[in-house]
């Protein structure tokens, strides 16, 4: 290890201990698959409660504190979302007692109820410690085109806080897919991309049989006006059911540090930097190990983001936020979480784009129950965009992406969603010149899943029966262009959108759901899925498939 490196990591160190002298009380992040974040979404556009939630995931701290708020405005809330709000609060005895400065009885429980009534595989409190573990399993079984596939996992999940000063969370878990219709590649959908590899290339395996696994991890502290995070995580920035333009979780989870700040209600910001990886061979690194095998390793690639929140009033939330992704080496300047990115770059590239890093603007909007029941939301995600083409075609190189929804809550009905969204990215968002600084992490987009030179049109009709129960229709429809390589990237004019051979994608999709206890799920799914692919003599040839598995889990 270089000196250089050394030093990076004392100042790191040095600020986690300055923050614990600091700090008087724990977070802890709670994962974005828990259904929690879409009551408490539900519960803010109809005016409930008052929800920042521009960057997740969000402490359980905060969202014990929004469920609390929630109670006291149990006249605006349904039947159904009156008994959600005590299921919800039972999964958050710890952070209950912790806002109320209680200690709560001592008590050690396994495979029990908890003092607040909720079943934990095991669960502890003390004056000092206190922490649920939980199991992951599940299994899935299903069909894709007439043919069996099945997906089996299991891990566990655990969480806690430390005296005054440290809240902690750590997750693994294992996966099996296994029939002849498995998706290996995970590009051109939702579902989360595979880091975790037992084989030096995903597509070696067997070719009904995939195996993979995710470890995550947090341990992060707070003080009255933000919170230090260092750990390995999923990250959301902006608003969407359909996709995520900035930050999503279609990418694994990487490595990081966070920082949050919010000294006044009105007004937060956030700054993070990852560990990314680069999938690109160093060609230097080769050399052979005592057993004759061929040893290499990665370039590295890391990213830094900062976003400044404004909340000007409530429910109306405006998001500012650049970030860049760099390689090679760490560069300290980017340790800075309130320096101009795209500026420092400058400085260290000395004016040349061969040497630098790419970088990114991005920005959202989200209104609130400013319309009855309501939530309009908007993002913008810049990549490139060059202002003298804006009124001249000859020199257009405008690559960008936005996104605009709106969702309508308990109209004509109680309990009832309504969801629609538009998304539109531009061709040559997300990529560079320089493979070691495209807009990825392990060769999965960190934005939006479509990729780029795509729009897309998204619906869906949400309807919660009974507490835990809900059923969910949906539909999308996509254009998708062909990706271009870099000359046309770099070409000016840039090629049109949807240029090259279109593909089309419509979805028609339905899934039920029920939460039967906490983190005990029965879910059932249908999707039929329209693949129209253009010919070179512009005509399209159809394929048409249909998807349906039943699952239960435990966890996620």
């Amino acid at each position: 290890m270089d000196k250089h490196s050394i030093s990076k990591i004392l100042f790191l160190v040095s600020f986690v201990i300055y923050l614990q002298t600091i700090s008087y009380a724990q977070v802890v992040y709670e994962p974005l698959y828990k259904d929690v974040y879409n009551f408490l979404d539900r519960l803010s556009a109809k005016g409930v409660i008052n929800y920042n939630d521009e960057m997740r995931p969000l402490p359980r701290k905060y969202i014990a504190a929004k469920l609390i708020e929630a109670e006291k405005h149990t006249d605006l809330l349904s039947e159904v979302e009156k008994e959600d709000l005590q299921f919800y609060k039972k999964d958050y005895y710890h952070e209950l007692l912790l806002i109320n400065n209680e200690t709560g009885k001592t008590h050690l429980n396994s495979f029990s109820k908890d003092p607040a009534g909720r079943w934990r595989v095991f669960s502890y409190t003390d004056d000092l410690f206190k922490m649920n573990l939980s199991l992951i399993l599940g299994y899935e079984i299903g069909s894709l085109d007439e043919e069996k596939k099945t997906h089996l996992w299991n891990g566990l999940y655990t969480s806690g806080y430390i005296s005054n000063n440290i809240g902690f969370s750590f997750d693994f878990r294992d996966n099996t897919e296994e029939g002849k219709t498995i998706d290996k590649s995970k590009h051109f959908n939702p579902v989360t991309g595979i880091n975790g590899r037992s084989s030096s290339n995903i597509l070696d395996y067997p070719d009904d049989k995939l195996e993979y696994s995710e470890t995550k991890g947090v341990i992060a502290a707070n003080w009255s006006w933000g919170s230090f995070a260092v750990g390995k995580e999923f990250f959301e920035w902006g608003y969407g059911e359909s996709g995520l333009l900035v930050l999503s979780q279609k990418a694994p989870s990487f490595p990081f540090i966070r920082l949050d700040v919010s000294p006044v209600e009105w007004l937060g910001f956030n700054y993070f930097h990852g560990w990314l990886s680069s999938d690109v061979v160093d060609s230097s690194s080769f050399y052979y190990t005592s057993t004759g095998a061929l040893r290499f390793s990665y370039r590295e690639k890391y990213i830094a983001s900062h976003s400044l929140f404004i909340r000007p009033l409530k429910g109306l939330k405006i998001s500012l936020g650049e970030s860049i992704i760099y390689s090679d080496k760490l560069e300290m300047i980017y340790f800075l979480p309130v320096i101009f990115f795209r500026s420092a770059d400058h400085l260290i590239s000395r004016q040349k784009n061969v040497v630098g890093g790419n970088s990114q603007f991005f920005l959202s909007v989200s209104s609130r129950n400013h319309i009855k029941n309501s939530h309009l939301y908007g993002s913008l995600f810049i990549d490139e965009l060059t202002l003298t083409g804006l009124f001249n075609s000859e020199k257009q190189r405008n690559q960008f992406g936005f996104s605009l929804g709106a969702s309508v809550i308990d109209l004509p009905m109680d309990n009832l969603t309504l969801t629609a969204e538009y998304t539109k990215i531009y061709p040559f968002v997300y990529n560079h010149f320089n493979q070691t600084q495209t807009y990825t992490d392990a060769s999965y987009v960190l934005g939006h899943w479509m990729g780029n030179n795509a729009d897309q049109i998204y619906g869906s009709i949400k309807y919660r029966f009974i507490r835990g129960l809900e059923a969910k229709v949906w539909a999308r429809y996509i254009r998708k262009g062909e990706q271009g390589n870099i000359i046309d990237q770099y070409s000016q004019p840039q090629p049109p959108f949807l240029f090259g051979l279109r593909t089309n994608y419509t979805y028609l999709g339905t899934t039920v759901k029920y939460e039967y206890l906490h983190d005990l799920f029965f879910r059932i799914q249908y999707r039929f899925t329209k693949t129209s692919k253009e010919q070179e003599d512009h005509s399209f040839t159809d394929n048409n498939v249909n998807e349906f598995s039943l699952a239960i889990y435990y966890g996620m």
